[in-house]
């Protein structure tokens, strides 16, 4: 496992995590999340000989870490600028104890996108080869 690149991929998760609680909004969140699993993706495939869908999975795991420690400790900030998921939280059992939900969705989320980040980056090292042969 190259931990290294993991970590460095890792970074966009940490600016998505302060970039949505200061300037980022949620209507342009899925297109920026798309535009960095392709960039991780053809890094992954560029500088990793195996295990293409687990330098994947991690990122993501560790991007959800970033993320969601970004949405917690500045959760005051990110609560004002997004009333739409404040709302889907208080309509929730959690919705007194909004941080603690980040924190249990936080890691959910992260699964998710680095199953498909995982795929990604599978698929990535598939089309990256052909080129290369």
């Amino acid at each position: 496992m190259n931990w290294k690149l993991i970590l460095q991929l890792s970074l966009f998760g940490l600016f998505m995590g302060l970039g949505t609680v200061y300037f980022i909004p949620s209507t342009v969140e899925p297109i920026c999340w798309l535009a960095i699993f392709i960039v991780c993706a053809y890094l992954i495939a560029k500088n990793v000989s195996e295990k293409f869908f687990l330098h994947g999975f991690f990122v993501s795991l560790v991007n959800c870490v970033w993320i969601t420690a970004s949405h917690i400790l500045l959760f005051s900030t990110y609560s004002a600028a997004h009333q739409k998921e404040m709302g889907m939280i208080a309509q929730s059992s959690m919705a007194t104890h909004p941080r603690v939900m980040m924190l249990i969705t936080g890691p959910i989320v992260g699964v998710v996108s680095g199953l498909i980040l995982g795929l990604f980056a599978m698929v990535a090292s598939k089309i990256i080869s052909k080129k290369a042969a």
